[in-house]
């Protein structure tokens, strides 16, 4: 799977609804939502992009402010811990439903939250390195099937020693029902006659930045320590019997 999020939604109900709705979002609206998310920091504008550009790049911000909702794609702004949301922003949910979603297909993450007026209902965030990092409030209803086991992750045959998958389900797995179930779409789940189709809806682009340099250069030194805590790669091919060996790099 390579489906990766960050949505952060601020509705007056349904989100669903508002989004399947939002055609022509306002950009003034939008621009104003930005600087009030991201307060202090440089905005411009850059090219629009579309519902589905679900990921964007460090330093863009995909946004749109429409009637019923306002959405903000932004990878700052979903947490591994949802309930840690900034004050700013919950204040600038009051009174109005807020939803999260992220997940990110290389280390199998998923984390989403619902606050409501203020109160946050819902969270879960985990992943398999990391287990299980917050589960906060009552299941909703498309995670019973997960949870009851009825989603359970089978082995791949193709594998001698893999061991059992780390959680009771495949984030991902869940992460695209989240996703429907709060947004209303898919990135990679089998399509719904009902799903809203995200390509086809509008987002305003913006290029937000530090003014002061300090986000950049955090950014910089954990990617510059996450490379150096890098293990040395480790290569495999498909062998006679069907199953993955490994072999060392002259064997390529």
């Amino acid at each position: 799977m390579g489906a990766k999020t960050a949505l952060l939604a601020f509705a007056d109900g349904d989100v669903r609804s508002a989004l399947a709705g939002a055609s022509d979002p306002d950009r003034a609206a939008t621009e104003r939502l930005v600087r009030r998310v991201h307060p202090g920091f440089a905005v411009e504008g850059i090219a629009d992009g579309r519902l589905d550009d679900a990921y964007p790049p460090d330093d863009v911000t995909f946004a749109l402010a429409a009637a019923g909702v306002d959405l903000v794609i932004d990878r700052r702004l979903v947490l591994d811990r949802p309930s840690e949301l900034p004050e700013h922003l919950r204040r600038l949910g009051a009174g109005r439903r807020v939803v999260m979603h992220g997940m990110h297909s290389v280390v199998d993450w998923l984390a989403f939250a619902i606050w409501e007026d203020g109160t946050l209902v819902r969270s879960l965030s985990l992943s398999p390195d990391s287990g299980i990092m917050e589960n906060i409030g009552e299941p909703l209803e498309f995670e019973r099937p997960y949870w009851a086991g009825e989603r359970a992750v089978e082995p791949d045959p193709t594998w001698d020693d893999e061991e059992p998958y780390a959680l009771p389900f495949h984030p991902l797995e869940m992460g695209e029902d989240a996703l429907r179930f709060l947004f209303g779409f898919v990135i990679e789940g089998r399509w719904e006659d009902t799903d809203i189709d995200a390509g086809a809806v509008p987002v305003h682009g913006f290029r937000v930045t530090d003014p002061t340099g300090r986000e950049q250069a955090e950014r910089e030194a954990a990617y510059a320590d996450a490379v150096a805590n890098m293990g040395p790669p480790r290569f495999f091919q498909l062998g006679p019997n069907g199953r993955m060996e490994e072999i060392g790099i002259d064997g390529l």
